[in-house]
């Protein structure tokens, strides 16, 4: 009786002992199958950075651009336009026969001709004008623009000509008091862009010293032979 005693409080104590460790497996270092592990978030230095390239402009591929800020992909990059502009320095103007006009005004060709030795252009319209008093004075109003009328770039190869088809009001057809004819010495005439004037001499025509009667308007340049007027 004693000794059954015993043995059943050491078969007890030993399930106590047995129990405790069950426990502390469960909650202890070695995971069990039914435990989550963390796995730690993924560093996020790298998309930061993708943003920040983003946002200064340089391509995330690392590659640069092979325009400068500004630039055109078109055949005439922007910065160069100047460069290739006519200059007055290297332009001659001249009156050409036109179409000539309809009654009350005749209509003659302003011509540009390419004097340099390397390739320019032209667009727009001339600025014209009737000068006189043997020192360039402007004499009335300068040349209307005819804004409807084609206005495309024309490079001038050497020796090359762009023309403006320039109408020319009759003096005549206004009154002398509105009109104050005058005789001029010629045209002067500012190639589009250009703050240098050329000098077309001629007196076929009379001028009108009052600036409201305009005699002049001028259409853009166009390759020689592509006038309309």
């Amino acid at each position: 009786m004693h000794r059954s005693s015993r043995s059943k409080s050491l078969l007890a104590v030993t399930g106590l002992v047995a129990i405790g460790a069950l426990a502390g497996c469960a909650s202890g270092g070695t995971p069990t199958a039914t435990d989550t592990v963390t796995v730690p978030a993924p560093s996020s230095s790298s998309s930061s950075s993708s943003s920040s390239d983003a946002a200064s402009g340089v391509p995330s591929t690392g590659t640069t651009s092979s325009s400068a800020p500004g630039s055109s992909s078109a055949s005439t990059p922007a910065g160069t336009a100047d460069a290739g502009r006519c200059a007055a320095s290297s332009l001659a103007a001249s009156i050409e026969p036109g179409s000539g006009g309809a009654a009350g005004s005749v209509i003659v060709h302003l011509a540009l001709r390419n004097t340099g030795s390397t390739a320019c252009t032209l667009q727009g319209w001339p600025g014209v004008s009737f000068v006189g008093g043997g020192n360039g004075t402007q004499i009335g109003a300068a040349a209307a623009q005819e804004k409807s009328s084609p206005h495309p770039t024309v490079t001038l190869a050497p020796g090359k000509t762009a023309v403006a088809p320039l109408k020319i009001t009759r003096a005549e057809d206004y009154r002398k008091a509105d009109c104050s004819p005058r005789t001029p010495d010629g045209f002067r005439v500012y190639p589009p862009g250009s703050k240098q004037s050329l000098f077309v001499k001629t007196s076929d025509w009379t001028a009108c010293s009052s600036a409201d009667a305009g005699l002049l308007a001028v259409q853009a340049l166009v390759p020689e032979g592509q006038a309309t007027s």
